[in-house]
């Protein structure tokens, strides 16, 4: 599951999949192969003390960092590298970030062209030896993915992958590297399936699902939670859907019933599947779609709300993914569902936007504690307030940032829960609401503790 730290290290580990390779024909498959791509970096301080930063670049392949450059981020606030100018075209391989305070990052990819194909995933502040996988695909209606596994360990060691379909990957990682296993390049029994990624060393992957149109990303889960959490999930509305996957990373077969509740839009209802040991099912996709089955949601309602997981009939450990996408304009983003019990009293954002290029940011926050909390948030170098909203549990506060800080803002933002037990979570959309491009990306917030 989605580990919620507290960014107590001061160090952060990006599985930076910034890579430089020839653009495929229109036709060709997607891969790490068939797609030209560039990151940027936004890292926000968590500190009210300015945080003295290095970030160290590693190529794959080379145990020497490239490039090294310093900086200096004022407190509460935060930077934006882009373009990653300190190195050269062609770097494909990962950072670390080093930081005499707390802090916490977002990296933004794109494929082919700026505003083209967009994703977004979140920096860690630590690895695990085991790392789930929920959805992988190989060709699988036009998607396939690819996942870099970063060692951030002291030693070379060996990744081992073992794919729910049956089949297996390994590599030999040297500390601080990454390494790319790549769907459509392996050997795959089913067009859609999981992992389980394990090595002697800690180690962060991140994963890319790669459509004709539309680019997705979201990290592995280093733990599992029995009843994840998801804040946002959309249904028919003005044509963008969730579809959530919930793997079973434990040993018996599970009933999983999911239940939603509504914030913008829509009637609470639920949805229920099995879902065997190792195996993942597919939530929300349908649910509001008369071909749907096993839910009691309304077929054709405009749904924005949040989701749970209320039942887990033999306890087994979960991990869940969200995808969201628009398949009318190729907008498309995913994030990972989070572990309640992890839960903070403070969520902050790193990357925030209001017409900043076009672009505009929007977010969820979800209570997910057992009584009603209140909910407020502040901007970064702005006197804009969000709330105070009370939410009950299992409900979300949906902010549009669009036309309500300044016109081309870019900054921070820091929600923080009050009463109750104060236990909430978040994800953040960023979207250029125009054109038929990939212009959407989506990360989940960080939990700090006060």
């Amino acid at each position: 599951m989605k580990k919620i730290t507290k960014f107590s290290v001061l160090w952060l580990l990006l599985a930076l999949v910034l890579m430089a390779m020839p653009v495929a024909p229109a036709a060709a498959r997607p891969s790490a192969q068939t797609l030209t791509y560039d990151a940027c970096i936004q890292v926000q301080n968590l500190s009210s003390s300015a945080a003295n930063i290095t970030v160290d670049y590693y190529a794959q392949g080379n145990s020497t960092a490239v490039a090294s450059p310093s900086d200096t981020i004022t407190g509460d606030s935060s930077n934006t590298y882009c373009p990653l100018s300190a190195v050269p075209d062609g770097f494909n391989g990962s950072v670390v970030i080093s930081s005499d305070q707390p802090v916490a990052a977002i990296v933004n990819v794109t494929g082919g062209a700026w505003s083209a194909f967009d994703a977004s995933y979140a920096g860690f502040s630590g690895g695990s030896t085991t790392v789930s996988v929920p959805l992988l695909f190989k060709d699988s209606w036009g998607y396939n993915t690819w996942f870099n596994v970063q060692n951030v360990g002291s030693s070379t060691a060996t990744v081992n992958v073992s794919y729910s379909d049956g089949t297996s990957n390994s590599a030999s990682v040297a500390p601080n590297l990454s390494y790319t296993f790549d769907q459509a390049t392996e050997a795959h029994t089913q067009d859609v399936f999981a992992a389980t990624v394990t090595c002697s060393e800690p180690i962060v992957v991140t994963v890319l699902e790669v459509g004709s149109a539309m680019l997705f990303g979201y990290d592995g889960f280093a733990s599992a939670s029995q009843n994840p959490v998801m804040p946002l999930v959309q249904a028919n509305n003005w044509g963008f859907t969730t579809g959530i996957q919930v793997q079973n990373a434990g040993g018996s077969s599970t009933q999983v019933t999911i239940s939603y509740t509504a914030s913008d839009a829509g009637t609470d209802c639920t949805e229920t599947h099995t879902i065997a040991a190792g195996a993942s099912e597919t939530f929300a996709l349908l649910a509001w779609d008369a071909s749907g089955t096993g839910n009691t949601c309304v077929n054709g309602e405009t749904f924005v709300g949040s989701a749970e997981v209320t039942t887990n009939s033999t306890s087994q450990d979960l991990v869940a993914i969200a995808n969201q996408h628009n398949f009318s304009t190729n907008k498309g983003a995913a994030y990972g569902g989070f572990d309640p019990s992890a839960a903070t009293s403070i969520v902050v954002f790193p990357l925030i936007m209001d017409r900043n290029w076009g672009y505009f940011t929007g977010f969820n926050v979800m209570n997910v504690g057992s009584s009603a909390t209140s909910v407020s948030c502040t901007f970064s170098g702005s006197g804009v307030t969000v709330g105070p909203t009370s939410l009950d549990p299992g409900e979300a506060l949906t902010h549009v940032q669009l036309g309500v800080i300044s016109d081309g803002y870019t900054g921070s933002a820091r929600c923080t829960a009050t009463g109750g037990d104060a236990k909430i979570v978040g994800v953040a959309n960023e979207l250029l609401n125009v054109g038929n491009n990939d212009t959407f990306l989506v990360y989940e917030g960080f939990n700090v503790t006060p």
